[in-house]
């Protein structure tokens, strides 16, 4: 049933939409809309604006009723903590056991964190070169 509720809700919106941008401001027929004289139109002379209107505001209390019916739908699949009282048992306390300690990360040796690129100590090359002493430790 819920279904057939949302489906027809949803034609409804669609006829209501269709409806609204067929009718045009004051003074002109939806006739105009067609290329002839307000005269010619399958509603004639002064039957298209209130044939519209008339159906426009059928089909936006059919769209209003059809959302009461939505909401109230909603409301009974809701389940409500004061108003349900069931037969429940006590919830059974499950034992935690404690976690393992962290074991602590050893502090990563070198520069304290604020200091200054040149207090920062350059590593010797390992290479077999000459035996060279790399810039700026002399």
């Amino acid at each position: 049933m819920q279904t057939v509720l949302v489906v027809v809700h949803l034609f409804l919106a669609l006829g209501v939409i269709g409806l609204v941008l067929m009718q045009h401001g004051k003074g002109a027929d939806a006739g105009a809309a067609f290329g002839s004289g307000s005269s010619g139109t399958v509603f004639g002379a002064a039957g298209s604006a209130n044939f519209l209107s008339r159906a426009t505001a059928l089909l936006a209390t059919l769209f209003f009723l059809t959302s009461l019916g939505m909401g109230w739908f909603a409301m009974q699949s809701v389940e409500r903590p004061g108003l349900i009282i069931e037969d429940t048992q006590p919830a059974v306390e499950v034992p935690v056991s404690d976690p393992a300690p962290v074991s602590e990360v050893p502090a990563i040796p070198g520069p304290a964190a604020g200091a200054a690129a040149e207090e920062i100590p350059v590593i010797p090359s390992t290479t077999t070169g000459g035996g060279e002493q790399p810039k700026g430790t002399e």
